[in-house]
């Protein structure tokens, strides 16, 4: 028998304000507990999680069948039912993701810099939590644990708003969350707060007093907005246009595998290849056997001119200047055959979304051009791009990918949810000696 539907995390007091200002003071609460203390809250969590397996499925069942119907009446992709769906293997792994985010290294307190100003006069700098963050994101309910558990470790409380069609799923996910807390004393379950509505994230941008980073997962449209509408700052998690570049010196069987896995493996996601460029040197030898493999991967091809001119007779769609800026999340790629590595890269810099790019050669200096001139957060030499993800970096979990260059770039784990204080020790010491020259700076970096 199914159980019913979680109950609402509201309390009586349930405007965002409210809710903000209670994690606030959470966010106090967990950044005094010890490295220990955290970790063991996130292994509990992660057993938690694994107990209430049932409860997520009966949640998320509920939620795909809702989408199967927006689905078939052509109001979601079946890329986003996709994203969706969690699986009893899906389970397993968000626990087993929160237990690796527990073994990683403390965040906090790590001592960054330390400068012997003067005599008996010292300055560090240390990490620290941001406070209250506020993340915004779409259908994935994995997402739930990955951000609570990464917020957690460092001493942060959330604010998180997913998307509709999984409401349900992220309903059951906080609730498991929140009653685990509340079982573990000095844990406030108010650390992890769930948000309804668009309303709601319009009230939470207005509150910059009680937030101090918003990040947005989705779409560039919704990162837009979020920047346009806020005073908070804001970490984009853009979308992903995402390259793979077939150099004239490639391996050409590790480029079959490459440019298949970048696009089929899975291609729902933000790190799936959605252009592939060719050098024309080798696009007749390459191409027909890859295509060959897409299409019975059912992937649909649009090509440019080039490519449908070399690919005549396997129905290529032509490709318009909107499909090279494109995000498709879906078996459809687009295809272009390039003169030679300068095209490639001004291709990419121009239409990239600065995600991750990929280059296939055995030519080093090749590779350490693309490398080095590609504008974006990963480029790789002969590796697929679903390789940028936080949990294949070593990170535990992550935020999101970060396309903007301030403060974290790439996939963001632990080190992107701290920032740093200074704290100085003195002994009676003034500005003033030092101002009227009596005194000097000594600025001895301190190892």
């Amino acid at each position: 028998m199914s159980q019913p539907t979680t109950a609402p995390l509201r309390t009586s007091d349930s405007s965002v304000a409210s809710i903000a200002r209670r994690a606030r003071v959470a966010s106090r609460a967990i950044a005094k507990l010890s490295a220990e203390a955290r970790n063991d809250v996130l292994i509990a969590v992660a057993h938690a999680i694994e107990q209430g397996a049932r409860r997520i499925l009966e949640a998320n069942e509920r939620d795909c069948g809702a989408a199967e119907s927006e689905v078939a009446a052509g109001k979601m992709s079946s890329a986003m039912l996709a994203r969706l769906r969690v699986s009893e293997r899906g389970i397993a792994q968000m626990a087993a993701q929160v237990r690796e985010v527990a073994r990683l290294e403390d965040p906090l307190g790590r001592r960054l810099s330390a400068t012997e100003l003067d005599d008996g006069l010292v300055l560090y700098r240390e990490s620290c939590p941001f406070g209250v963050i506020g993340v915004i994101f779409e259908s994935r309910p994995d997402a739930v644990p990955q951000l609570a558990s990464l917020a957690l470790k460092s001493g942060n409380a959330i604010l998180l708003k997913g998307g509709a069609e999984a409401a349900q799923t992220n309903e059951a996910l906080v609730s498991i969350w929140r009653e685990c807390l509340e079982k573990v004393p000095g844990v406030p379950a108010d650390s992890i707060n769930l948000l309804h509505t668009r309303a709601d994230v319009n009230e939470m941008l207005a509150l910059d007093r009680e937030v101090d980073l918003i990040i947005p997962r989705g779409s560039y449209a919704l990162v837009q907005f979020i920047m346009l509408h806020s005073r908070i700052p804001v970490l984009g998690h853009s979308e992903g246009i995402c390259h793979v570049y077939v150099d004239r010196a490639a391996d050409l069987d590790k480029a079959l595998a490459i440019a298949y896995d970048s696009k089929v493996q899975y291609p729902a996601v933000c790190n799936a290849a959605e252009t592939l460029l060719v050098h024309e040197a080798v696009a007749g030898k390459f191409l027909p056997r890859l295509v060959a493999q897409l299409k019975a991967a059912n992937v649909e091809i649009r090509g440019d001119s080039k490519t449908i001119a070399l690919l005549r007779n396997d129905s290529i769609v032509p490709a318009t200047e909107e499909d090279w800026a494109t995000e498709y999340s879906d078996l459809i790629l687009s295809v272009k055959i390039v003169a030679d590595l300068d095209e490639a890269i001004e291709h990419v810099n121009r239409y990239g979304s600065r995600h991750t790019d990929a280059i296939v050669t055995e030519d080093a200096d090749a590779a350490e051009r693309f490398l080095n001139e590609v504008d974006a957060a990963g480029v790789f030499q002969n590796a697929s791009t679903r390789f940028a993800d936080g949990y294949r970096y070593g990170l535990g979990a992550e935020v999101g990918i970060s396309t903007s260059k301030l403060h974290a770039r790439g996939p963001m784990g632990l080190e992107g949810l701290t920032t740093y204080k200074y704290k100085l020790h003195g002994d009676g010491h003034t500005v003033g000696p030092y101002a009227k020259g009596e005194k000097k700076f000594k600025h001895r970096p301190i190892q």
